[in-house]
């Protein structure tokens, strides 16, 4: 089951259906460009937060989420206390985002310090100057049986 999570960014703003995607939709293609920046923008974010360097972690976060967390402690505080499987991975594996309207989620397979998989879905925005923003994310256990 999933669970809306602040993953580095964002509750309630992206509800769980928009990440998951809508049912009788399927996704449209995403440029190799768009695959390789949405990438950059959460494997940045992650590393960021692997350091605790929490005002570049929040830095990739989309105006929305700074509106809605204020500053870069706040920020990276909630995260700590609810999500620590996004903080310190101990490996991470990307699978091809999909486009879903406006927004594009990526989907990344998290392993944590305890060997547990997580399946985050980040759900990121093109912003005016042409960079992409973690918008939203949500999060569930998952298993051996998706691969990257």
């Amino acid at each position: 089951m999933l669970k809306p999570l602040i993953c580095a960014l964002f509750v309630a703003l992206a509800p769980i259906t928009s990440i998951a995607g809508d049912a009788g939709t399927g996704p449209e293609l995403v440029s190799d460009g768009d695959v390789r920046a949405v990438r950059a923008v959460v494997e940045a974010q992650v590393h960021a937060l692997a350091v605790e360097d929490a005002a570049e972690a929040f830095s990739y976060a989309s105006p929305a989420i700074k509106r809605r967390f204020h500053d870069a402690a706040t920020f990276i505080e909630a995260l700590r206390r609810a999500y620590p499987m996004l903080i310190r991975p101990a490996s991470i594996g990307f699978f091809r985002p999909e486009a879903h309207g406006d927004s594009l989620h990526q989907a990344v397979h998290f392993r944590d310090g305890e060997g547990h998989l997580w399946r985050a879905v980040y759900e990121l925005q093109r912003q005016p100057d042409n960079n992409w923003r973690i918008n939203g994310c949500a999060v569930a256990a998952d298993d051996d049986s998706t691969t990257t």
